[in-house]
């Protein structure tokens, strides 16, 4: 369920990071942050989608955690498009808080199958 709704909030996040790239080249003439946050912002969902056939448990962590560190890349990007005024408070308070929340989605899985599989390996007695 989580994951799922983990695949619909990464997509949604991704259009607005890809729109919010067309506004920074096409207003503020803005090339190279906005391309770091176009790789990184867009790259969460990709790996959710590719986490969806992953080869094992193991795989499918690895992948959760690339996106773990790309939706922190994005956060990075964010805070310094505000700081530098390409972009509003109110704009990257939006941004921001979507991304907070996948952060915590995607942690938050990466701990339950940790988790899941410590419990197989170790079963109460």
């Amino acid at each position: 369920m989580k994951e799922n709704n983990l695949k619909k909030k990464t997509f949604l996040f991704a259009i607005r990071i890809v729109k919010l790239y067309k506004y920074l080249v096409t207003e503020k003439k803005e090339y190279v942050m906005s391309k770091q946050l176009l790789s990184c912002g867009t790259n969460p969902g990709a790996m959710v989608r590719e986490a969806e056939h992953a080869e094992s448990k193991l795989d499918f962590i690895h992948k959760y955690g690339v996106a773990q560190k790309e939706i922190n890349e994005t956060i990075y990007w964010l805070e310094l498009l505000e700081a530098t005024e390409y972009i509003t408070t109110i704009e990257f308070e939006s941004m921001n808080k979507d991304a907070i929340e996948i952060l915590k989605i995607v942690t938050t899985v990466i701990k339950n199958t940790k988790s899941n599989i410590a419990k197989k390996k170790n079963p109460p007695r």
